[in-house]
């Protein structure tokens, strides 16, 4: 898709000094990309749409240090974007375990429900054990050039480190995932294995 924003390192120029036009084209250009981001990390519309938001008045409020990569801020917003988008989840998830945990009154699936409830806390325990052992930037970097599809380089610049910085810790961050999900994977077979055999 062709871009609307002719000079983006112009626009952006334009909206340092107020320009509000100028700031409304930039959320134009890249609100799409950014909603998609926070909504693949949150995983629900309304969190989504609250992170996107928060994005952006970031932009405006942090405009003076903001970093374009190639003419565009666009790896600046994706970076902010993964960072607001897991506190938010953090945050979902401790409100969601709060409301869990309150006593509820029987009823007729209450086991069904409580089963989800089990599950869901379980798997939310596991992606947060895994994301804990990698560092913000190290997941910062994995979203922007696993998914986002920017180059190592462009990465980095986005993270303001160096290329060859960039690369050693992503190999490290890929090598941490892997092991931490496939031992995870190992540990949650072993109940399995030992309930199949009695």
């Amino acid at each position: 898709m062709a871009s609307d924003i002719a000079d983006e390192s112009g626009t952006w120029q334009r909206a340092l000094t107020g320009d509000g036009t100028a700031f409304a084209a930039l959320f134009r250009e890249h609100q799409g990309r950014v909603y998609r981001r926070a909504l693949s990390v949150v995983g629900d519309v309304h969190g989504a749409e609250d992170v996107t938001s928060a994005v952006f008045f970031e932009l405006w409020r942090k405009r003076r240090s903001v970093r374009l990569v190639n003419g565009t801020v666009l790896p600046w917003l994706l970076v902010t974007t993964v960072n607001l988008a897991r506190n938010h989840r953090r945050g979902s998830l401790r409100y969601r375990d709060l409301i869990a945990s309150l006593p509820r009154q029987e009823s007729v699936n209450a086991e069904t429900v409580a089963i989800a409830n089990i599950e869901t806390q379980a798997l939310g325990v596991r992606l947060s054990e895994v994301l804990v052992r990698v560092s913000r930037s190290d997941i910062a970097l994995l979203v922007l050039t696993a998914l986002d599809g920017l180059s190592i380089a462009d990465a980095a610049t986005a993270l303001g480190i160096r290329p060859g910085t960039a690369r050693m810790r992503l190999k490290r961050a890929r090598e941490r995932l892997q092991e931490s999900l496939a031992h995870d994977q190992h540990a949650a077979g072993q109940p399995a294995t030992e309930g199949g055999s009695s």
